[in-house]
């Protein structure tokens, strides 16, 4: 059998029939409620947030949602998030710390959005003060690359105890015609680049910047969406009890130290 090379992974990744964060949502979590607003703005629909439980265990949710067709994707912004998506995030994701509910977070982004407005309103701050108030939360962060992992964009929800990515999944700086934009002032040169940027998840496996790659059943999530959220489910339940067995102030510190180290 032939190696799927980075290339194909990320075309993959980005196919617009894979399943997406809502898709396993629904087939994880026994309910979901989802939550909307930032208090500041409007609701972003690029990402999804709200309660869900798996048996007795409460969860808070936070989902970077692409659409299936152009209708959905406009109402998505191609999901790629605005500030307020991300003030969205952290204001359920503190919530969350309140009541003492593991957060769960499901990455697939080409990125933040790169308008002037989401500029105007703070972008950078949005995706920065996420990263701080992620850093110090004092419950239990899962996060799961589930298709694109693209630049802060991502970040801005992935700073977790634990983080896992599906077998096809890609996570890194920039796309790879970004990378190859800046590189080689040649965005056709993108294959290239994927190949250069270690953005698979056995890559980020091998250098430590993830901790679990999950098989995809025959190769390709969308072939079995069920199996394929029936295997999250049990690393989401196994690592919520690993989690919740540690002190507080230890499962701080050793975030903390993860990302310092990476």
């Amino acid at each position: 059998m032939s190696k799927v090379t980075a290339w194909e992974r990320v075309k993959i990744a980005r196919e617009p029939d894979r399943p997406t964060a809502l898709d396993y949502i629904e087939d994880i979590f026994d309910e979901f409620i989802e939550l909307c607003g930032d208090r500041y703005f409007k609701d972003d629909k690029s990402i999804v947030c709200g309660l869900g439980n798996i048996g007795k265990q409460n969860y808070t949710i936070v989902a970077e949602q692409k659409g299936r067709n152009t209708k959905e994707n406009i109402d998505r912004n191609f999901g790629m998030p605005n500030p307020e998506a991300y003030r969205k995030a952290l204001r359920f994701m503190k919530q969350a710390e309140k009541f003492n509910r593991p957060i769960v977070t499901f990455i697939d982004t080409k990125g933040a959005y790169p308008g002037i407005e989401a500029e105007q309103r703070g972008q950078g701050e949005a995706i920065a003060r996420n990263l701080m108030e992620m850093s110090d939360l004092k419950v239990p962060i899962i996060a799961i690359v589930i298709g694109e992992g693209s630049s802060g964009g991502a970040l801005a929800i992935g700073v977790g105890d634990r983080i896992l990515m599906l077998e096809n999944a890609v996570y890194s700086i920039l796309s790879p015609e970004g990378y190859a934009s800046i590189l080689w002032k040649d965005s056709s040169r993108a294959e290239e680049a994927a190949e250069k940027m270690r953005l698979t998840a056995k890559d980020l496996l091998d250098l430590g910047v993830i901790d679990e790659v999950l098989k995809e059943p025959n190769g390709n999530a969308k072939t079995d969406i069920e199996k394929m959220s029936e295997a999250i489910k049990k690393r989401i339940v196994a690592l919520t009890k690993e989690l919740k067995d540690l002190d507080v102030n230890e499962l701080v510190e050793k975030r903390y130290e993860k990302f310092r180290n990476m």
